[in-house]
């Protein structure tokens, strides 16, 4: 076994450059790293909200990875390169999404072979196998299967396959591209994530809700929902970059144990000390949905709709992954519980008076 304190002497020399960094996963990554003496930059764009990550000792980049020039420039005299950043939403412009998961990724390996940086970390999604209704554990040699197919989805598109579909072209075109140009590829595909500073995947929007005291939501006791905290998240990163796995990887990275949804999201209210709404059926809420996104649609309404077909099924749906891999590969498992990952997580809102 690899003494700790060598660990870091050697990862001191190492230095890493994270793209994304100031976002909610990219955050936690840079914390991570940080505080295991790795030198660390950050490359974020302009407009991006420094506060997570601004407490730690990193070198600032700006830049965007559309802007193939400013990467190439940026990843001089990097050993490593961690690239998050991609457009993470379920409502959008496909062009936008194709731009950012797709050009973006290949942008960043381009700059990695300009810059002979061998050893790049880059972030897949689960969707890529898949994200509808299933009793299946999915691994990493499941097809390719990430366009859910919506009800009336082929002749009115739900934007939520949009960053699906354009995450799963992106890992097959960054394949394509490592094993071109030799580069050793390790691609990072996390289940649903939760923890500090999340405020776009669900969890905090539900605690407000919650708050709230509206008395039903959406949910059920009946499906299983994989997540991961981001602090395990960050760790498995971690132990990717001090591994340096030669070759194409996927790895699939949650939880060991799955738990259901209506779990979940019973023990974020317990926490927060609000009650938990009544979960209303999919069958009352699918149609308003459907409607709702159907109308922001037709009228070309940017902002995004309470309610969209991508939402609900969210919601109802059983999805889970297998983590073997993670294990064998990396030695990862989860180190924090579900209990342990959610009340670190609302003490910070609470802290941050965000609830």
């Amino acid at each position: 076994m690899i003494n700790q304190d060598q660990n870091k002497t050697n990862n001191k020399r190492q230095k890493v450059l994270i793209t994304g960094a100031a976002g909610f996963i990219g955050g936690h990554i840079t914390e991570y790293f940080c505080n295991n003496d790795v030198d660390v930059s950050c490359f974020v764009r302009n407009s991006s909200n420094l506060s997570y990550i601004k407490k730690f000792p990193v070198e600032i980049i700006n830049g965007s990875i559309i802007d193939y020039d400013t990467i190439e420039n940026s990843f001089k005299n990097i050993d490593t390169v961690i690239h998050v950043a991609a457009l993470a939403k379920d409502w959008g412009n496909y062009k936008e999404f194709y731009k950012t998961n797709v050009t973006g990724t290949i942008n960043v390996l381009k700059a990695c072979r300009i810059n002979n940086i061998q050893n790049v970390i880059i972030t897949g999604s689960i969707s890529s196998y898949g994200e509808e209704d299933s009793k299946e554990i999915k691994t990493e040699e499941h097809p390719f299967n990430s366009h859910y197919k919506y009800f009336l989805d082929s002749i009115f598109p739900c934007k939520m396959n949009y960053y699906r579909d354009t995450k799963a072209l992106a890992t097959k075109e960054a394949i394509k591209f490592a094993e071109e140009n030799n580069l050793n590829l390790t691609i990072i595909e996390p289940v649903w994530v939760y923890g500090e500073n999340e405020f776009n995947t669900g969890f905090y929007e539900y605690i407000k809700s919650a708050k709230s005291k509206i008395p039903i939501s959406l949910g059920s006791k009946k499906n299983k929902f994989h997540v991961v905290y981001a602090k395990d998240l960050a760790r498995a990163y971690f132990l990717a970059f001090q591994k340096k796995l030669t070759g194409i990887n996927r790895i699939i990275i949650g939880n060991k144990d799955i738990d259901y949804a209506d779990k979940i999201y019973s023990i974020f209210c317990n926490e927060a000390g609000v009650k938990k709404p009544k979960n209303i059926a999919k069958q009352i809420v699918y149609p308003i949905g459907f409607l709702l996104e159907l109308i922001y649609t037709l009228f070309s309404i940017k902002n995004v709709p309470l309610l969209t077909r991508g939402r609900v099924n969210m919601f109802y749906d059983n999805i889970e992954y297998s983590s073997l891999k993670a294990e064998e590969l990396l030695g990862f498992t989860n180190n924090f519980s579900i209990e342990e990952g959610i009340k670190k997580t609302v003490r910070w809102y609470k802290e941050n008076s965000l609830i």
